[in-house]
């Protein structure tokens, strides 16, 4: 086992310490096709944001067949909200197409089929599969996990496909889940974008970019 694989173990054993596992998904939804509508959503918005729309959203249109036969402006009474709306939509709507036609209604299960889906990338195949279905096919990498992979000296880039590969090399396959919602949690509590505070980091002891004295 590498020195990287050695360190994230004890950055989980602390991370899961401090802000707990098993939480609910930071979105809110009841179906596979609620968590990939939701998480299309969520691209470059904040989730309280999305939370909020959808709440009134699938309480009226809870079906993927709702969906596939809607008109964009239908969608744009509840999305508009949500930066990047109009785009957005006519993804969910052209995304919820394709799967009743081609999945039998059924949100896929694999990454190659959800990649294939408008407006679906990596990100939102891994979170949709692990929130949804309990599978870790991936690690969702996001702003967070960017920054906090970088900080934690672990990567040197903000490439998000090579951020993945690289925590997927080192990080137990079980955690691939917990590092996306642990590296979130972090980065919006003390390793902030703006500010970090790393006197109340409970990594400042192993963390390398850490500013507390050791």
């Amino acid at each position: 086992m590498g020195k990287d694989a050695q360190r994230i173990r004890k950055v989980m054993s602390l991370l899961k310490r401090r802000y707990g596992v098993g939480r609910p998904p930071f979105l809110h939804f009841s179906t596979p096709w609620q968590a990939l509508a939701a998480t299309i959503l969520s691209a470059q918005a904040q989730d309280p944001t999305v939370n909020k729309a959808t709440s009134v959203l699938f309480r009226k249109y809870p079906s993927v067949g709702d969906y596939a036969r809607m008109k964009p402006e239908q969608l744009y009474a509840y999305t508009r909200t949500i930066g990047l709306y109009r785009g957005k939509s006519k993804n969910i709507i052209n995304s919820a197409k394709i799967i009743v036609k081609q999945f039998d209604s059924k949100v896929p299960k694999t990454m190659d089929e959800l990649v294939g889906l408008p407006g679906v990338g990596r990100k939102t195949a891994n979170i949709v599969l692990s929130n949804a279905y309990n599978i870790n096919q991936g690690i969702a990498i996001d702003t967070h996990c960017i920054r906090v992979s970088n900080k934690l000296g672990f990567v040197d880039t903000k490439d998000p496909v090579k951020i993945e590969k690289r925590l997927m090399d080192i990080a137990p396959k079980s955690d691939w889940r917990e590092v996306n919602h642990l590296f979130i949690d972090l980065g919006r509590d003390v390793c902030t974008a703006r500010k970090t505070y790393c006197e109340r980091c409970v990594l400042n002891k192993i963390c390398p970019s850490s500013t507390v004295r050791r």
